[in-house]
């Protein structure tokens, strides 16, 4: 008898949901577009970095901590859930860290989510919203924009109207850069059911807690009798996305104790802590790149349209258009030009593009490149 392959052994043997389960496009790296294309400069716009880096507080800390990577990091991380806490407000014990704030979303799916449980998340959305539950078992539900491509509140209500064991959205939303206000963040809460967990995604916080019509969510949720939890990172306004960290603001030090029995004991490594010690102290850095993101969104937003895309208004840090064409074809044509974007491929979104901002140099690059593009296409057309 022929032995099966082992490929065929590990099908046999995995859990059905892992078989199936799709893979997050985590983008390509800039070595790697410049060894495939031949490229000396990469304009790297698919991954919502910092474009101005992270504060120069934050090198000088790594370089007093790099003599300490022979000793475990605190597997509590308290010096830097101190600050936080002190920073919003909460208590010490309703901070919990993340090796980035995926991974508070995956102990979260662990924690909470059987076979069968239903989890309510948004289309189009960050891809583990949808992946880290369907890990676990659980039915998704995925709640569209609207025509305008805003959220959907009437929706929201509707589909909160039936039993749900975790409720994800993000705010502002990520891809699409839209933004829920107060009134429409209160009648999605109003709506959740009481017997399930709430999961605010505030990755992109830092970039509209400016705007008067944001909702404090924590003073929101502080209200509810429902458990609840805010996620938020150092990844993005802090540029601190190669160190992996992020946290959560949760309900109750109940919360936390469930999330640390599924939490790896050192998930926050020295360095990383250190950094982000020394992030969250230089506010000025993190207000300059709020500045420089804003004037350079306006600027690649206003080019788009001027070009005949179909551009949704953005208040994250990075820009999501129709492209017109099959967003991959068109994503793989930027690449010879040395341009980073991601081509969104959820359903009903194949023609959607969301680009990073960058230095002006690199969002210069994009749209020349974008022109360039475009003229060759028509030129083609017209033969």
């Amino acid at each position: 008898m022929k032995s099966e392959s082992t490929a065929v052994r590990l099908q046999r043997l995995a859990r059905p949901d892992a078989r199936v389960l799709g893979v997050y496009n985590s983008g390509l790296s800039a070595d790697a577009v410049r060894e495939k294309y031949g490229v000396e400069h990469v304009a790297k716009l698919a991954s919502n970095e910092n474009p101005l880096g992270a504060s120069p507080q934050v090198t000088r800390a790594l370089i007093a901590e790099a003599s300490g990577s022979a000793i475990y990091p605190d597997s509590a991380s308290r010096a830097v859930r101190q600050k936080i806490a002190s920073a919003t407000g909460v208590g010490l014990e309703q901070v919990v860290m993340g090796n980035g704030s995926e991974e508070i979303l995956q102990m979260l799916c662990t924690a909470f989510l059987n076979p069968g449980d239903r989890v309510v998340t948004l289309i189009p959305s960050f891809g583990l919203h949808e992946i880290f539950p369907r890990m676990m078992g659980a039915e998704i539900t995925m709640v569209g924009v609207d025509a305008q491509r805003q959220f959907d509140v009437a929706a929201w209500e509707q589909a909160l109207s039936t039993p749900v064991k975790l409720v994800i959205f993000s705010n502002p939303s990520n891809p699409v850069g839209c933004m829920l206000n107060r009134e429409g963040f209160q009648r999605i809460i109003d709506a959740a059911p009481q017997d399930c967990v709430l999961v605010i995604d505030e990755a992109y916080y830092e970039y509209c807690e400016s705007d008067l019509d944001y909702p404090d969510s924590l003073r929101v949720l502080a209200q509810q009798t429902r458990p609840w939890i805010v996620l938020r990172t150092l990844s993005k306004a802090y540029g601190l996305a190669g160190l992996r960290i992020g946290y959560g603001l949760a309900s109750d030090v109940e919360l936390v104790n469930l999330l640390d029995r599924v939490r790896t004991p050192f998930n926050i490594n020295r360095s990383a802590q250190a950094a982000a010690l020394a992030a969250l102290e230089d506010k000025a850095h993190v207000a300059a790149s709020m500045e420089f993101v804003s004037q350079q969104r306006a600027i690649i937003s206003a080019t788009l349209r001027e070009k005949g895309y179909e551009v949704v208004p953005s208040h994250a840090n990075f820009v999501f258009f129709d492209c017109q064409r099959p967003s991959v074809e068109l994503a793989e044509q930027l690449l010879t030009y040395g341009v980073i974007v991601k081509p969104w491929r959820e359903p009903g979104y194949a023609r959607w593009i969301r680009v990073s901002v960058g230095s002006e140099h690199d969002n210069q690059l994009f749209l020349r490149s974008l022109e360039l593009i475009s003229m060759q296409a028509n030129a083609q057309e017209a033969e």
